[in-house]
């Protein structure tokens, strides 16, 4: 069983399923992405994973525990931190403003975090005290998962971190996700680079039409001749 799993979930927005016995799920330490066509139902999997989304059947589960029906403020306080895809940052603040706003849910001293983020992302630490609105795309991106990571998270949720960005920053971001990883926080995300995306991954879900068509490790299925053809390009 995975440490966090949303298991054969079937639902949507209103009446209309999305998703059809869908399955996502990823181990500590691990990365799992989530790829697929446009319209496969990924951000919808990954937002009913973490309860933005009623889900008809199925369950989600987070170590062993089922927090089905728990609200996304309580999931975050269970250990999930969620990057959503548009409007992540406050453009308004300064970037150590918004890293001080992922620390709400916290008690105590969060200042070593910061500096574990200003360590991961430099280009952070340069620009602490510039309004996130003035960076780049994929600097505001740094700044998201830097916010989700103050709030010390066992799982990072990432919806399309890399939406917009240069081939060079991408590669920058997977890089840093990598990092991230490896401290032993398990990583699940959506990514319409699926090439790209499923070079890093441990495991790997290919949805279509909100249904599970493949799942298996990244490298098994970059091998997959049927996966290749059809969804990466050859």
């Amino acid at each position: 069983m995975a440490f966090l799993i949303g298991q054969n979930m079937t639902g949507g927005y209103g009446g209309a399923d999305i998703l059809h016995d869908c399955s996502i799920g990823v181990e500590k330490g691990e990365i799992a992405v989530v790829v697929g066509p446009n319209g496969a139902g990924k951000s919808t999997a990954m937002k009913a994973v973490f309860g933005m989304l009623d889900i008809r059947e199925g369950q989600v589960l987070m170590d062993g525990e089922d927090i089905t029906s728990l609200s996304p403020q309580d999931r975050v306080l269970k250990g999930m931190g969620f990057v959503p895809q548009n409007a992540n940052v406050f453009t308004s603040m300064t970037v150590e403003e918004n890293l001080e706003m992922g620390a709400f849910i916290r008690n105590d001293d969060y200042h070593d975090t910061m500096e574990q983020v200003f360590d991961l992302f430099p280009i952070l630490r340069e620009k602490r005290r510039q309004p996130a609105g003035e960076l780049s795309g994929g600097q505001r991106q740094q700044v998201a998962v830097g916010r989700a990571l103050m709030t010390q998270p066992k799982v990072l949720m990432l919806d399309e971190p890399t939406a917009g960005v240069s081939p060079i920053v991408m590669d920058e971001l997977f890089d840093r996700i990598i990092e991230i990883a490896k401290t032993g926080i398990a990583i699940l995300m959506v990514e319409q680079n699926a090439k790209q995306a499923l070079n890093i991954a441990d495991k790997g879900y290919v949805l279509v039409q909100g249904r599970n068509r493949y799942t298996d490790t990244g490298a098994a299925l970059m091998a997959d001749p049927d996966v290749r053809k059809a969804f990466l390009g050859g």
